[in-house]
């Protein structure tokens, strides 16, 4: 009976120390965030995009395999900066005919245009966990001055590789015939919603 007492104690001894060492909840305080440079966790971040199909429905796909840079001043947002790298042959329209025809030249032109690029140039806070990120985006050739409407989601360290982490979510609207992708006009909406979830790891 005694073996048996001891064994629990331990077995709870050892629970208890698991549960302690379990980092706190990520903080959705703006005011807890570490300053730093941050590197894009590219397989938990997603741009999905949405287009008219043919006036019925909203088409959805998105971009994976996305890179960059988050320069990030937390006591003055207004002086931070992001860089995203996306590549165009990344595309993923949930259907393999529709996302080769994404890729080909009369589309996306990925093999011509394998990039695309955002680059911020101007950061204005618009409320305690929300800012516009005004950039340069580059798609298809062209660049274009686009504004992203960006919320502040969490920060905290990561529950399995102990990083430091920083969760934003971020929507932008724009005209893909700005950027020269005209294919039938008409038909498919030129209107073009992004919706950005991005995950940052804080760099060593």
């Amino acid at each position: 009976m005694k073996t048996v007492f001891a064994s629990a104690l331990t077995l709870a001894a050892v629970l208890a120390g698991s549960v302690a060492a379990q980092p706190a909840p990520p903080s959705r305080d703006p005011a807890t965030v570490q300053s730093g440079t941050y590197k894009v966790e590219s397989p938990h971040t997603r741009i999905v995009f949405s287009v008219l199909h043919l006036g019925f429905t909203d088409y959805y796909g998105q971009f994976n395999g996305i890179t960059g840079q988050l320069d990030l001043d937390a006591a003055s947002p207004a002086k931070s900066a992001v860089e995203i790298t996306i590549p165009t042959d990344s595309v993923d329209a949930s259907n393999t005919v529709l996302t080769g025809e994404l890729k080909d030249p009369t589309w996306f032109n990925a093999a011509q245009f394998p990039t695309i690029t955002f680059k911020s140039t101007k950061v204005t806070p618009t409320g305690k966990d929300t800012a516009q990120i005004t950039g340069d985006l580059t798609f298809h050739g062209v660049t274009r001055p686009v504004t992203l409407d960006a919320k502040f989601n969490a920060a905290g360290v990561h529950p399995f590789n102990k990083k430091y982490v920083v969760g934003f979510n971020a929507t932008t609207h724009l005209k893909r015939s700005d950027f020269g992708v005209t294919k039938y006009a008409g038909l498919i909406g030129d209107d073009i919603d992004l919706m950005i979830s991005a995950e940052f790891d804080k760099a060593s």
